[in-house]
């Protein structure tokens, strides 16, 4: 059996998702209706692993919202599922997320732009946050850690499209670059995690 492409396996399990997150004015993102489940094209390979960098804190708190008062920078959602291989959803899934705020410096002594929630029964998540700022050496780009219950954790980044400066960071891939759009005052985006889930 030919094994499809994750960008072929994507834009089939596309329609699993039921967050096309949209900020309008700073409120909250509204939810679609749920899409019609797609046919599986086949198999597909796990999400790209990457670098966890020097900036991880253990026990983040448990929020799906990193906004905090009088924040600056642009507000986004970030939304999708987490898939195995085979397009089923995940559930319970963790997923912990931290990033650069908007002039590309982290937050090292507390919890600011940083959280971690669980996926739903139907394996989605949906994330409002800033987008993060570029540093030196470093494109514009989330830290994830992603996780199915009772099963190794994926640590990876995800990326934004049509940054100058993607063609210079050195660990850029363009696998794990999300789908943006403009959405009122703010960004909205997407992307789905798959996970390999055939060892424990």
């Amino acid at each position: 059996m030919r094994q499809t492409s994750r960008r072929e396996f994507l834009r089939a399990a596309a329609g699993l998702s039921a967050f096309a997150a949209v900020v309008q004015s700073g409120d909250a993102a509204q939810t679609p209706p749920l899409r019609p489940t797609p046919s599986c094209p086949g198999s597909a390979p796990p999400t790209e692993r990457q670098t966890e960098g020097p900036y991880f804190k253990p026990d983040s708190p448990l929020r799906a919202s990193l906004l905090e008062p009088a924040i600056a920078g642009t507000k986004i959602v970030v939304a999708g599922m987490v898939l195995s291989t085979t397009c089923q959803p995940v559930a319970r899934a963790l997923i912990d997320v931290w990033h650069a705020d908007d002039r590309g410096g982290y937050d090292n002594t507390g919890f600011r732009l940083r959280g971690h929630q669980f996926t739903d029964d139907q394996g989605r998540y949906r994330l409002e946050t800033i987008v993060p700022g570029i540093y030196v050496g470093r494109t514009r780009h989330f830290h994830v850690k992603v996780q199915a219950p009772s099963r190794p954790v994926l640590t990876t980044q995800l990326y934004f499209p049509g940054e100058a400066v993607n063609a210079r960071d050195p660990i850029f891939s363009r696998d794990l670059v999300m789908q943006v759009s403009d959405a009122g005052s703010g960004k909205a985006a997407t992307f789905d995690f798959v996970l390999d889930l055939g060892r424990p």
